[in-house]
């Protein structure tokens, strides 16, 4: 732990006191380059936090892509920002969190508000321009956090309206997230408690958990590209039966379903 803190103190945080003012500049001119300096954050995040992150499956869809995933905690963020130029979909709150507010606005973060049904609407046409603008935009589908052991029923509405929005040209890429090892061994239910953020936990007690375990194998699995279809319940669990397949065989250590290796 120790090692880490020292990382994250003498190397990312002094990336992120000169990069920070940078990237903000960026974001407000529009410049193309606004994922650069992201990319080269999340890396040295993930070391620092001992992430150990590889890939597997197909690789990410060309053309306009909305990757749909499971959701385990924010440690996900940090382990796909590394490997994926990507857009997140992102709670309201989170726009209003110390420090990592900041960090999501300056990753070009899209917020929505959960608890305004007509907000999908604005959400799904951001996502639309976003994507039409060849960016990928992700979309944690469960609408929530879970342990790791098991996939949630995807939520339709922003799915589908996202889709729709791009007159059906959007390519949907299931993603699985899986974290698989715990310094070499295989994890156990307690142990995922140390990297999963469910329930009340607060962000302080579950960063220094995660602090405190060792190197941390996670796994990004990207799915078979679906094309999507006017029914979003249809599109929607499409991907969720993908995604569910492939977490399962990533968390018995089975081959994955679409022949995908682990690189």
């Amino acid at each position: 732990m120790t090692l880490r803190l020292a990382f994250l103190a003498l190397v990312v945080l002094p990336f992120t006191l000169v990069g920070l003012p940078i990237q903000l500049a960026i974001v407000k001119l529009r410049l193309p380059v606004w994922q650069f300096l992201p990319a080269i954050f999340f890396r040295l995040l993930a070391f620092g936090l001992g992430l150990r992150v590889s890939l597997a499956g197909k690789p990410l869809a060309k053309g306009p892509v909305l990757i749909v995933a499971n959701h385990i905690g924010w440690l996900d963020i940090v382990a796909v920002a590394s490997k994926f130029p990507v857009s997140f979909v992102a709670k309201s709150e989170v726009a209003c969190w110390p420090l990592i507010g900041i960090f999501a606005r300056v990753h070009r973060t899209i917020f929505v508000d959960r608890t305004r049904r007509t907000d999908t609407r604005r959400t799904a046409g951001e996502m639309s321009a976003r994507i039409a603008q060849g960016v990928p935009v992700l979309l944690f589908a469960e609408g929530t956090s879970g342990i790791g052991t098991h996939v949630l029923p995807f939520r339709t509405a922003l799915i589908g309206a996202a889709a729709t929005a791009l007159t059906n040209e959007v390519t949907i890429q299931p993603l699985a997230i899986a974290y698989t090892k715990i310094s070499g061994l295989p994890l156990s239910r307690s142990e995922r408690r140390q990297i999963a953020w469910i329930g009340d936990m607060g962000i302080g007690d579950n960063l220094g958990a995660i602090l405190r375990s060792g190197p941390k194998d996670v796994v990004l699995a990207c799915g078979a590209p679906l094309g999507a279809t006017k029914d979003r319940k249809h599109s929607a669990k499409r991907a969720e039966t993908e995604v569910r397949a492939m977490l399962n065989a990533l968390n018995r250590a089975d081959p994955l379903p679409n022949d995908g290796e682990v690189v």
